[in-house]
């Protein structure tokens, strides 16, 4: 690929200009692997600065007739427009082809989420007992309670955890630091995991702070997060498709239904953007449009 070191310095962007996790980084240079894809398909690599707006909407029309959904078509688009933007910069080129390129209107899906009941079947299912039990209930408890992405869960650490004061210190999107309250039930876990089963582990170097580790004395994976919350789910019957990300939405969807305030909300959540928060305050009108069909007399 002609493209290869306009790549890799774009790679260097993402990673230390604008602090991107290496998931995100991957995603971004995954949005630009499907351009090459097309050209491939087409037998043709053209320079970057011959692209035109008008060889991106072929290139759409392109992820189409794959079938590709809308929301991973905007998703690649919006990784295009990171990648030209960051070609301008660099005066690789002269024109953006994707300055006039919008991404297909998508419909804001109302996540799914948990109730009180769910969640604590889920904690039930765990046999504490065994080693990692307790600190699996801890996972639960710190997923729910203070809505974590699953990467800041895999990421915390013990010297980020202010007992105290009961708040715990969190590394959001885009190297982002954040304070969340922690509630009592969660700390008591934590301590009981952290003073009785962790001491137990023979910690791989490097590990030494991580607090949720694996059987190995690693850090746990995302994917063991992930396979343990499917696990649960299939103990328990649920009948959603569930991920970790479910506690989160859980989280917040309770807040908001409790009267809690948006800003704060946004806060605990590290949104950027209270746009990307005011989703659950359509879950909020669900929850109350329910309340008036099941109790008033004109429903």
């Amino acid at each position: 690929m002609l493209w290869q070191s306009y790549i890799k310095g774009f790679k260097g962007y993402l990673k230390l200009e604008r602090s991107l996790s290496g998931n995100s980084v991957d995603a971004y240079l995954n949005d630009i692997d499907k351009l090459n894809q097309y050209y491939q398909s087409l037998n043709v690599e053209p320079a970057l600065n011959a692209i035109v707006a008008a060889d991106i909407k072929l290139f759409i029309s392109w992820l189409n007739e794959l079938g590709m959904q809308a929301s991973t078509q905007a998703r690649v688009i919006s990784g295009l427009k990171s990648f030209f933007t960051y070609l301008m910069l660099e005066e690789v080129i002269v024109n953006d082809p994707m300055a006039l390129i919008e991404a297909p209107k998508l419909s804001r899906k109302l996540p799914d989420t948990l109730n009180i009941h769910e969640i604590n079947s889920l904690i039930d299912a765990i046999d504490a007992s065994k080693p990692e039990g307790m600190r699996n209930q801890a996972i639960i408890e710190v997923l729910y309670g203070c809505g974590l992405r699953v990467t800041e869960l895999t990421e915390l650490k013990i010297s980020n955890l202010y007992p105290q004061i009961e708040f715990l210190k969190v590394i959001g999107k885009g190297n982002k630091e954040r304070l969340i309250p922690i509630g009592g039930v969660a700390l008591k876990l934590l301590d009981l995991y952290i003073h009785q089963i962790r001491v137990h582990v023979k910690i791989k170097k490097g590990n030494e702070d991580f607090i949720f580790l694996n059987r190995f004395g690693a850090k746990l994976s995302r994917i063991s997060i992930f396979n343990l919350i499917k696990s649960l789910a299939v103990q328990t019957g649920l009948k959603k498709t569930i991920s970790p990300h479910t506690l989160r939405h859980s989280f917040a969807t309770h807040l908001i239904e409790g009267g809690a305030d948006l800003r704060a909300v946004q806060e605990m959540l590290g949104h950027s953007s209270i746009t990307t928060t005011e989703i659950y305050t359509h879950i909020d009108r669900d929850f109350l449009r329910e309340v008036i069909t099941q109790f008033h007399p004109r429903s």
